[in-house]
């Protein structure tokens, strides 16, 4: 794999000069508590001042090895040549006019390349927003007024945001939804085949949860009364969880026979996240609609729903948009983005850094029984900790774990509905040197918990 450089002249390596957090971070940190609300927190209180590639570089000099990407967002890095060139000639031009008031190409240009990428060859329609949560709650309306119906069916484990409708669909409480009720109604939970945790083992897992969820809508709903059923093809949140394989198609087929609207959320795994450009490609699902955001646009907020034409013109002309939604500058950087993943061939990328941290990862789970399930595809990969000899969630080492690697300047994130799971999302544009160094540390840090 080449090695990529971020901005300009900023070296793809490991440097820890200060403590982690270091004193300028430290004076800044001060800064935010007395004027940013307590609820906006931050994993690593360190600042950033560069960052590109595979490192993020910070207002002490340290240079940290990034394994989260701004939460699978910088996918094609954060300075990348094609997303400042086309974004900063945009800026040049203009920044706004609303799409709604007086439109603009870049807007057309995006929605003509989701329409080619996403999976299917069914006539396609798009439209825009600016965050993951927003395009899950248009998807639900256009489910809604497409079908005349009005229920919504979520998965255990799932998350899906934080507005209103968003908490409601999304499964854990804390951070996410604790205080902060009441939610919207007509939202259903059903179980997700969640291979490492299925009470009778994983082989029976994919046929067992889907029985268990078609029952639990049959009787507790009615699928004629259900509108969309939303599904993260890999959970994000939820601890980085592919569902047994069958689970998906058995899923999308009750749908398609009941005519609710299948709804993918690939606002985490999409724009080739997990070594496709779509996650739900693995096992053929062609959903009606997929939401999209996060990875789109190399760091800029922009969201999408993409569909198929006659659900998405279900909606009345002005039901759909919002002032920023789409905005040209986010648009100019998705056309970026999207030039670099065709250019670098950024599925590849992902399915060799998944080769490498999954042959990595498991032979540490054979020296270390905290490890219970390595898991993931390309570089959407992930560890779940438990306490050795069970399968007990252990939080505590998790964090303590993720506190280790911090120190010693590599950036790691933990998830999972029990808290228990480090995940990994790494720049697609990441070294492998670098790739490898981080796995040094994180394998260093193992042995001393």
């Amino acid at each position: 794999m080449t090695e990529l450089t971020g901005g300009p002249g900023l070296p793809q390596e490991r440097r820890v000069v200060t403590a982690v957090p270091g004193p300028e971070s430290q004076k800044l940190w001060a800064r935010k508590q007395a004027t940013v609300a307590d609820g906006v927190g931050a994993v690593l209180p360190v600042f950033v001042r560069r960052a590109g590639g595979g490192v993020l570089e910070d207002v002490d000099g340290n240079s940290l090895i990034d394994l989260g990407s701004g939460i699978a967002v910088t996918s094609v890095g954060n300075s990348a040549e094609a997303v400042v060139r086309r974004a900063g000639a945009q800026l040049e031009a203009f920044t706004h006019t609303c799409a709604m008031v007086a439109p603009y190409e870049p807007y057309v240009e995006v929605c003509e390349q989701l329409a080619a990428l996403t999976p299917g060859d069914h006539a396609k329609k798009s439209a825009l927003f600016n965050s993951g949560a927003e395009a899950v709650e248009n998807a639900v309306k256009i489910a809604r007024v497409y079908t005349g119906r009005q229920a919504v069916v979520v998965f255990d484990h799932g998350y899906h945001g934080r507005t209103n409708l968003t908490m409601a669909l999304t499964a854990k409480n804390m951070p996410y939804k604790h205080g902060f009720g009441p939610f919207a109604p007509e939202v259903y939970r059903v179980p997700l085949a969640y291979p490492y945790r299925w009470l009778t083992g994983p082989e029976n897992c994919a046929q067992e949860a889907a029985a268990q969820a078609i029952d639990q809508i049959t009787k507790q709903i009615g699928a004629e009364n259900v509108a969309a059923m939303i599904i993260e093809p890999v959970l994000g949140e939820g601890g980085f969880i592919e569902p047994a394989k069958g689970f998906l198609p058995a899923m999308a087929e009750f749908a398609r026979e009941n005519g609710i609207v299948f709804v993918a959320d690939e606002i985490q795994s999409g724009f080739c996240r997990t070594g496709q450009w779509f996650a739900c490609e693995d096992e053929g699902i062609v959903p009606d609609l997929i939401t999209t955001a996060k990875g789109i646009a190399g760091g800029l907020p922009l969201a999408a729903v993409t569909g198929r034409a006659e659900i998405m013109d279900a909606a009345h002309s002005g039901g759909l948009g919002g002032t920023y939604g789409g905005n040209p500058v986010a648009c100019a950087a998705a056309l970026g983005a999207i030039e670099t993943m065709k250019e670098l061939d950024l599925p590849a990328r992902a399915r060799r850094i998944g080769e490498v941290m999954k042959s990595r990862l498991t032979a540490m789970a054979e020296k270390h029984e905290v490890i219970g399930e390595v898991r993931g595809r390309g570089a959407m990969i992930a560890i779940e900790l438990v306490k050795p000899g069970s399968k007990d969630p252990d939080p505590q080492a998790t964090a303590a774990l993720a506190k280790a690697c911090h120190q010693e300047g590599v950036l790691v994130l933990t998830t999972g509905t029990y808290g228990n799971v480090m995940r990994f999302l790494p720049p697609l544009v990441i070294g492998e040197d670098l790739l490898n160094e981080a796995l040094d540390v994180l394998e260093n840090a193992l042995a001393a918990l």
